[in-house]
């Protein structure tokens, strides 16, 4: 009976050991399957090219706020030379779309979480941004350009007077640029291009660096101002971008964009978009046909 006596109590040790033994392992393996699949869900946020057409829709991220490449009109309908080309992306895959108004600083990031399936905002492909998606064919051509009143025209970044602030966006080349190239012109930064526009029509800022095209655009649309200086920096290109890694859609994209280029489909784009803002004079500078840059 001694023996019996102490055998149950070693016995339920023996199993409550077992028992911690196993929950820990259990835990640890939980742990490590949650950590897996916190990667895998981090690194696979996209949706393939199979997976967009079963869906029957695509989320696209456009500008709201930058006529004439993406806008809202009076009607709450998207416009602009982005969303005439999305409707053609929309149209010729066979689903519907749906507009994800995005700003400059969280096109990456709309991407990286899989809000959108393709960004279609003005965005310009830089070595930076390659390295955390992936860039499409180019259908537009860009560079950097400063605006400023016609009081006060700013035709030179050399020899800045400390005092006076330059209005950029954040998330734009323009910003990076300038800290790289000029970091003795202190920077006013804005997130959205709409609060970027009413800092320099009230004054906040003694010009506005941002994508010439923009600028130009500006300076356009808006008496009392010109475009000192219409080309600052590098000539980069704007394309399409798709999460990194989605190959799929990404050799779809690029096939679409040299097929519309057998039809001439961006420069009846900048026609049916552009033009107004710009005339024709600057057609076949900004326009790119079928991913070829000349």
């Amino acid at each position: 009976m001694m023996n019996l006596k102490r055998m149950v109590p070693l016995a339920m040790a023996m199993t409550l050991a077992l028992a911690v033994t196993a929950c820990g392992k259990k835990a640890d393996s939980k742990e490590a399957g949650d950590g897996a699949n916190a990667g895998k869900e981090k690194a696979v946020v996209y949706r393939t090219l199979d997976e967009i057409k079963e869906s029957g829709t695509i989320n696209i991220g456009v500008f709201s706020d930058k006529n004439p490449f993406g806008y809202v009109d009076e009607n709450g309908d998207y416009q602009g030379y982005d969303v005439y080309f999305a409707n053609r992306l929309g149209e010729d895959l066979g689903v519907k779309i749906n507009y994800v108004s995005t700003e400059a600083a969280n096109r990456i990031e709309y991407l990286e979480t899989g809000k959108v399936d393709v960004i279609l905002a003005n965005f310009t492909v830089t070595k930076e941004r390659a390295e955390k998606v992936d860039f499409a064919l180019p259908y537009m051509n860009v560079a950097l350009g400063v605006v400023s009143p016609e009081s006060k025209v700013i035709e030179s970044l050399d020899n800045w007077n400390p005092k006076d602030e330059m209005i950029v966006i954040s998330g734009t080349t323009a910003e990076p640029f300038l800290i790289e190239n000029y970091p003795n012109i202190p920077l006013q930064k804005y997130d959205s291009y709409a609060t970027a526009k009413n800092a320099m029509e009230n004054g906040n800022g003694v010009a506005w660096a941002n994508d010439n095209t923009e600028v130009i655009a500006f300076a356009l649309q808006n008496k009392g101002y010109t475009v000192g200086i219409p080309s600052l920096g590098s000539q980069d290109t704007i394309a399409p971008a798709v999460s990194k890694g989605n190959e799929t859609l990404l050799n779809w994209i690029n096939e679409e964009i040299k097929s519309l280029g057998n039809e001439k489909f961006f420069h009846a784009n900048y026609e049916a978009t552009l033009v107004d803002t710009y005339g024709l004079e600057f057609e076949d500078s900004l326009v790119v046909e079928g991913g070829q840059v000349q």
